[in-house]
């Protein structure tokens, strides 16, 4: 599906020109820390609540899917032979086998070409 990237590490903001060492700077440094852990604790509670959606989607197809094979079991068994002509374990899932229809290799007699110059 997506190719996943090598998690990068997250560089602290920095200023083109330095500050000169005072209380205000110290303030203004435990402020944008302050600023910048709080938003990180959003985005890890947006995961965390993005991460709970998706377990419960795929408990949800796990069911689905489940309830489906049950389904077809019941409308297998109603068509085919009686059960002593089958085996008793048997488990059946859908397979990716593609049948394309079949096509003439013959060139049809009106068959024209047509020859366009630009």
């Amino acid at each position: 599906m997506n190719a996943k990237r090598a998690p990068r590490r997250i560089f602290p903001k920095v200023s083109t020109m330095p500050r000169q060492q005072t209380e205000a700077a110290q303030y203004l440094d435990m402020y944008k820390l302050t600023v910048e852990k709080k938003r990180l604790q959003q985005e890890l509670e947006y995961i965390d609540e993005r991460r709970q959606r998706l377990c419960d989607r795929l408990a949800e197809i796990e069911q689905a899917t489940e309830g489906l094979d049950v389904q077809a079991i019941h409308l297998r068994q109603k068509t085919q032979a009686p059960a002593a002509a089958r085996p008793q374990n048997a488990h059946f899932a859908p397979s990716a086998n593609v049948y394309l229809p079949e096509r003439s290799s013959q060139v049809p007699e009106d068959y024209n070409t047509l020859m366009l110059d630009y």
